[in-house]
């Protein structure tokens, strides 16, 4: 396992300080002064997914959650490291496949494997030094708290036939006595590598990397035309034009 690297630098934010963003896919205004030039991987498509969600109805819909906090943690479990990170997020690490600890509508804790997991906070964006705190509770211990928000995006699928359009490209069971409200795990989407998230009711997250977010999204916007109000895939008119 790699040990830690560390960081102090003195300016950084407190992650309280983070402010959520609109669904545009671009930062608001804060302390940072980078904000205004952040642009999240799916931000292009911003129009596209939107225009599918109202056609979509209460059938299905998608969004992307730019700029969620996302560190990557790595721990043996019940060691020092494993016990220091769990007082750092105040939640239990995760301890089985598909297993996921807190809140799914704030901070929460995925298990990836044994010893690694991926804590996320949806209820606001990430800000330089997120991970300072958990660095310090593991210096001199082997473990790692690595700030992984710019690694992927979350894309929030939601309605009654999210699991229907999930289920034409993913070979995991997704049914829920196979699948239930709170499991998450490492799967692909077509040729895409994801985690999936089942977070809530008739409500998916995918995470992939950010640089298959474009192809992740178009993907998922085919798979819902057929249940879209025009039966059309957003975007393909115009694309077919060109």
């Amino acid at each position: 396992m790699a040990d830690t690297t560390y960081s102090t630098p003195s300016t950084a934010q407190s992650p309280s300080a983070a402010t959520a963003t609109a669904e545009t896919g671009t930062a608001g205004t804060g302390s940072s002064g980078l904000d205004d030039l952040r642009v999240s991987p799916a931000a292009h498509l911003a129009g596209l997914m939107s225009e599918a969600s109202a056609a979509g109805g209460r059938s299905v819909g998608l969004r992307e959650l730019p700029f969620t906090v996302q560190i990557g943690l790595r721990a043996q479990p019940d060691s020092a490291s494993w016990k220091s990170l769990e007082d750092t997020f105040g939640l239990n690490l995760p301890r089985g496949v598909g297993e996921v600890t807190g809140d799914p509508e704030a901070q929460h804790v995925l298990w990836l494997s044994p010893d690694e997991f991926l804590a996320v906070d949806v209820s606001r964006c990430q800000e330089p030094g997120e991970t300072i705190v958990a660095e310090a509770g593991l210096e001199g211990l082997p473990g790692q708290a690595v700030d992984l928000s710019a690694n992927r995006t979350i894309l929030e699928l939601t309605g009654e036939k999210a699991r229907e359009v999930l289920e034409k490209s993913c070979r995991a069971d997704l049914h829920p006595r196979a699948f239930g409200i709170g499991s998450a795990i490492v799967t692909a989407l077509g040729p895409v590598p994801v985690i999936l998230h089942h977070s809530g009711e008739d409500t998916y997250r995918i995470c992939p990397r950010a640089s298959f977010a474009d192809f992740t999204v178009r993907w998922l916007l085919d798979g819902m035309a057929e249940f879209l109000t025009d039966g059309q895939t957003p975007g393909a008119e115009a694309e077919g034009a060109g």
